[in-house]
């Protein structure tokens, strides 16, 4: 698992992942994402973005349309895109970034603290009562300062094995079962199976 810039062939699956994680593709530009794949089977897994406000006083910077597809979740996933969206921010010389979300539990494991909406950039604050109408309430204003976010190493752990289905990856799930040739009546000491049609 890895997490790469978009490129514009993904700009069809990306808005079509946005839509039925049910996010805002307010701007939709496909070169301001990062996206989660998988190295094995090519599986694009979740995304990210960074969006910049420019205001009076300086340009600011918001991490948005964060999504991870629900066969993918529990994987560290998401905190990959998130610190690849950190190192991006840190890169174009931001000192602190900005998310606003109604699941701020999830980037305080991060290091991101709350912002009193009085707090936040003008930009910000406009942007904020958007999504207040979009995602209906609920919503409210973190920032983080590039330096002090960190990774939790459990989720480090897990993004390196990560595979779609839930569970750990390199378990399977309590439901699956494992079937040899004998269960299906064949005998793996004489059987030939390349090109065998039995007649």
């Amino acid at each position: 698992m890895y997490v790469r810039d978009a490129k514009n062939r993904d700009e069809a699956w990306l808005l079509d992942a946005i839509e039925r994680l049910g996010l805002d593709d307010v701007a939709f530009r496909s070169r301001d994402y990062v996206i989660a794949v998988d190295e094995e089977t090519g599986d694009r897994a979740g995304f990210g973005r960074l969006r910049l406000h420019r205001g009076d006083d300086a340009e600011r910077i918001e991490l948005t349309g964060i999504g991870v597809l629900p066969e993918w979740r529990g994987r560290g996933v998401g905190a990959h895109v998130v610190e690849r969206l950190v190192d991006t921010a840190a890169a174009e010389g931001f000192e602190t970034v900005y998310v606003l979300t109604d699941q701020p539990e999830y980037l305080t494991q991060f290091g991101f603290e709350e912002v009193d909406t009085d707090d936040l950039p003008a930009a910000l604050s406009d942007r904020l009562e958007e999504k207040r109408e979009f995602l209906g309430g609920g919503v409210v204003g973190l920032h983080a300062d590039v330096d002090d976010f960190e990774m939790p190493e459990r989720l480090r752990e897990v993004f390196k094995n990560a595979d779609a289905g839930g569970g750990p990856a390199d378990e399977p799930d309590a439901d699956e079962s494992t079937e040899s040739a004998e269960d299906f009546g064949i005998d793996p000491e004489s059987a030939t199976y390349k090109y065998d049609t039995g007649r």
